[in-house]
């Protein structure tokens, strides 16, 4: 269970804190079971995201630590693409990557989109507008829960991890 003010990751939402436990006041849900009322970080503090405690639909799990961060970006390199062998099921592949909130996962995803983009660009064709939605989901869950234990913008996250990842070569 969490505990008011933790960060956690929930499904596809992303990032969000928990602002607070217990039942709801809405008609027609039952006052014996307890929500997480969960503010979406980043989103100009509009909307709240109701989570039963003991729902299994949707992943939540605590956001990294900084050692886990630390870990995760020197095992970047490593981590190798995701494979999709149905080109009917990519999507849904895609979906399953992003509402898993699995970090390694969303990397595969990343490294995969840019292959696609690389391959097609050397043909002369743009990167398919699933690519680049998906793309830009999986960049914002990764910069998103790596910016809270480094403590930085979202936006100095790709340059930081760019910067990790040539000092070891």
């Amino acid at each position: 269970m969490f505990d008011v003010g933790d960060f956690v990751v929930f499904g596809s939402d992303g990032v969000c804190q928990v602002e607070s436990i217990g039942p709801l006041d809405i008609d027609g849900i039952s006052k014996d079971k307890l929500y997480y009322t969960l503010a979406p970080v980043g989103k100009n503090g509009n909307g709240r995201i109701y989570a039963p405690v003991d729902g299994k639909r949707v992943t939540i799990r605590r956001v990294i630590n900084r050692a886990e961060a630390d870990s995760l970006i020197d095992e970047m390199k490593s981590i190798e693409k995701l494979i999709i062998t149905d080109e009917k099921k990519r999507e849904e592949r895609y979906k399953q990557v992003i509402q898993n909130c699995d970090l390694r996962e969303v990397i595969q995803l990343i490294k995969e989109i840019h292959a696609r983009k690389e391959m097609r660009d050397a043909i002369g064709k743009k990167l398919t507008a699933l690519d680049e939605r998906y793309f830009g989901i999986a960049e914002n869950c990764l910069y998103s829960e790596l910016s809270l234990p480094l403590k930085m913008e979202k936006s100095q996250i790709r340059d930081y991890i760019s910067s990790r990842c040539e000092k070891d070569r």
